[in-house]
């Protein structure tokens, strides 16, 4: 078991987001005429997966052929990265990667459609199996194909030109930004994570320029998957892709198991999942020697989520897990056989 200073951990699972502004219908028609797809009705009542904030607005609607698409209007600001995250996805897809949903190009020359000072992109949308949350945490076979996933990524990324593979992303330099920021403007819950900022110094912080690095989704957890009855439909949420170090992605889903009962994190699914990735060498022993430290450092972006948000449960939440990991080092190494 892993404990938590007599404390109990008990998670909310359901975070709600609101959608933003609506547009009308004929609007709507007159965009997606650029597809040429004529609009049979908007369908507001069909849930998207995934978080809404990735846009500015986004709606499943149906055409006059009966299929389903998700329009989605994006500000200006983000619009050079969407183009290279479309970009990819047609090239990841191009590759032979599975469970790629690429966007629709609306004729050679354009990859979103610019309509009375909007932009706009649109994908087919996917239906799928809902998931049983927090009870999923515990099934052995999503563990190994959310770990094949990770594999084919990795096999068919070699070289993606449209992120700066010179760059990579530091969760190093984060976390060190983020103990700053904390001592200046919340000392208080600087206080509650100091344990976690020195399990991190004692040799992550030196060595985690070396890791070697690979292209990541980004924010790779069982939230940004359509799920089918056994298996993955979708990986949808490529906003935070890019180069990072080759361990990011695993870190990060397995914190997000943890975070939702953490007897997962040495629960089969956690279990076999590692499992599959050692099998495949996917990683340098290196990467899996802090596998552990890694995991924790990337908690420390969903803190910053939480104060951005002024979620103080979560704040709180988090603040009890980060030193769980902490508190539960040897046992987590030991089930996770690294």
């Amino acid at each position: 078991m892993l404990t938590t200073n007599n404390n109990t951990l008990d998670l909310p699972y359901a975070l709600c987001y609101n959608e933003g502004t609506m547009y009308s219908a004929e609007l709507l028609k007159e965009v997606l005429k650029f597809w040429g797809i004529d609009l049979k009705r908007t369908c507001p009542d069909i849930d998207i997966a995934g978080s809404p904030e990735r846009c500015d607005f986004r709606m499943v609607i149906e055409d006059k052929k009966k299929r389903l698409f998700i329009i989605e209007n994006i500000s200006p600001q983000v619009l050079n990265h969407k183009i290279r995250i479309i970009q990819t996805l047609e090239l990841l897809s191009a590759n032979g990667l599975e469970a790629i949903q690429p966007y629709i190009l609306p004729s050679e020359d354009s990859y979103v459609v610019h309509h009375h000072d909007s932009y706009w992109q649109l994908v087919p949308y996917v239906d799928g199996a809902s998931l049983k949350r927090p009870e999923y945490v515990f099934d052995r076979w999503r563990g190994s194909v959310l770990a094949e996933f990770l594999i084919r990524l990795k096999n068919t990324s070699v070289d993606i030109p449209y992120f700066d593979k010179s760059e990579p992303f530091s969760i190093k330099n984060y976390v060190s930004d983020m103990q700053e920021k904390l001592k200046k403007h919340e000392p208080e819950l600087a206080k509650k994570t100091q344990a976690a900022f020195q399990f991190l110094d004692v040799s992550f912080m030196e060595i985690h320029d070396r890791l070697p690095i690979t292209f990541c989704h980004g924010d790779y957890h069982p939230l940004n998957i359509i799920w089918s009855e056994n298996g993955i439909k979708a990986i949808i949420d490529w906003e935070f892709t890019g180069y990072k170090p080759e361990i990011y992605d695993t870190c990060n889903l397995i914190g997000c198991i943890g975070i939702e009962n953490p007897q997962a994190l040495i629960g089969d699914l956690v279990v076999d999942f590692i499992r599959k990735l050692k099998d495949a060498e996917a990683f340098s022993d290196m990467s899996w020697k802090f596998l552990l430290e890694f995991a924790l450092a990337i908690r420390f972006g969903w803190l910053a989520e939480w104060l951005r948000k002024s979620d103080v449960e979560m704040i709180d939440l988090e603040v009890v897990y980060m030193n769980l990991l902490v508190d539960n080092a040897k046992t987590l190494i030991k089930s996770w056989n690294i």
